[in-house]
């Protein structure tokens, strides 16, 4: 296989943009739409298998999206979905749930730290919905608080209020705070009321996209969590992108703080479709008294994939591999930027790593070059957090090297070093 290989024609994914655009809005929607990437970017794929996928026209690329986060120990993984199939093939949606359920359940809360119990969804927009609804039914209390620009799925409390759909009533029992920022949370909690807060939620580590990764002061999360403890609020972590990932007690077990609440999906079950809220004792009460169903979400092979995922990624200590191979990757990116005169920033934990361009207020730099990565078989997204997964080992992370340093060459031929 060629280190950066010859790119073959993108017609059948042309044609699929243009049949798409006559039945679907925008031809896509959402964090998939890749209309204002450069050309080069794909929007259509056909496979996956371990640590790359081809798109529609047969061009193979390094994945270091692992579809947004899903995929913990590649594509396609054979063990993972064979347990699938065999969980499917004797009907996979019924009546009520399989005997995975409680398996899950009991893994789940024998390896989460703060966790006594575990209900199960589909998406991480379910977990986190379900983790507000379930503080606010413990407590009688209204209010929301959280850090402003923070991701925490498509429901209208956590969405910007300009984002088209989203009324101000929608907001009415929302706080904004800064994250990393004690006096910031505390002053939501006085615009709140104390009286009034039902929960406080946070990410592990600070995501959000169009800029850098931050990671958490540990005094920061500590203060929350003494927050929390002194208003009688929950503190609910928004662990679904680095639930697993970073660790499966849960990614401030490591700080010594333990949230009250936590909401998990993404790389629950390596690509199949599954979320958990776990939870600490005193809200069991509160998380039985509330209407939480879906028709799907109680499918059983997501549930026995994700049984075989945490087994796997336990045997292979493959959140040590995802680690070194993230730090190979970040040091050789900066490494590569820096001897073509390009100012950059690499940040976030080695598993979910991510670039920016210095001096690009419009990000031109930075589609250029995930297009040109693209062009050169990566695929990575220009201002999201990448994903590794445990297929992404030290040859194939030297093989991307290979390929960025390539699209690194290009972007400073077209913008000139910095």
């Amino acid at each position: 296989m060629s280190t950066v290989p010859v790119r073959p024609s993108r017609a059948i994914d042309r044609g699929y943009r243009e049949r798409a655009l006559k039945v679907i809005p925008n031809g896509m929607y959402g964090h998939l739409s890749t209309r204002r990437f450069a050309d080069d970017y794909p929007q259509f794929l056909a496979r996956g298998e371990g640590a790359r996928v081809w798109d529609v026209d047969g061009r193979e690329f390094i994945d270091l999206m692992c579809t947004f986060g899903p995929i913990l120990l590649g594509h396609a993984h054979p063990e993972v979905d064979a347990v699938a199939a065999a969980t499917s093939a004797r009907g996979d949606v019924l009546n009520g749930p399989g005997p995975e359920m409680v398996e899950l359940a009991e893994l789940l809360v024998d390896r989460v730290a703060h966790a006594d119990w575990a209900m199960f969804a589909k998406n991480g927009t379910d977990a986190t919905a379900l983790a507000v609804v379930t503080a606010r039914a413990h407590s009688g209390h209204r209010k929301v608080l959280m850090a402003r620009r923070s991701y925490h799925g498509i429901v209208a409390w956590a969405l910007p209020e300009q984002s088209p759909g989203i009324t101000a009533e929608d907001h009415a029992n929302t706080e904004l705070f800064e994250y990393n920022d004690l006096a910031s949370v505390e002053a939501a909690v006085a615009r709140a009321g104390a009286d009034d807060v039902a929960a406080i939620v946070c990410t592990p580590h600070r995501h959000d996209v169009f800029v850098d990764q931050e990671p958490v002061d540990p005094a920061f999360a500590r203060g929350v969590r003494a927050i929390c403890d002194r208003i009688g609020a929950a503190l609910v972590l928004d662990d679904v992108r680095g639930g697993l990932r970073l660790d499966v007690r849960g990614s401030w077990e490591a700080l010594g703080v333990r949230p009250d609440l936590s909401a998990w999906s993404k790389s629950l079950a390596n690509g199949y479709p599954l979320a958990a809220l776990l939870g600490a004792e005193p809200w069991r009460d509160a998380a039985g008294r509330i209407t939480a169903t879906g028709s799907f979400w109680l499918a059983g092979a997501p549930m026995a994939a994700a049984l075989t995922t945490i087994r796997i990624l336990e045997e292979t200590d493959g959140i040590a591999l995802m680690r070194a191979s993230g730090q190979r990757l970040q040091e050789g990116l900066r490494a590569q930027a820096a001897a073509h005169g390009l100012a950059v920033s690499v940040s976030g934990p080695p598993q979910m790593p991510l670039l920016l361009f210095a001096d690009d207020p419009e990000f031109a730099k930075s589609l250029a070059w995930s297009g040109a990565c693209a062009r050169h078989g990566v695929y990575l997204h220009p201002v999201h957090n990448w994903f590794l997964s445990t297929a992404h080992d030290a040859a194939t992370i030297d093989e991307a090297l290979a390929r960025t340093d390539a699209a690194f060459a290009d972007v400073r031929d077209a913008f000139g070093a910095d």
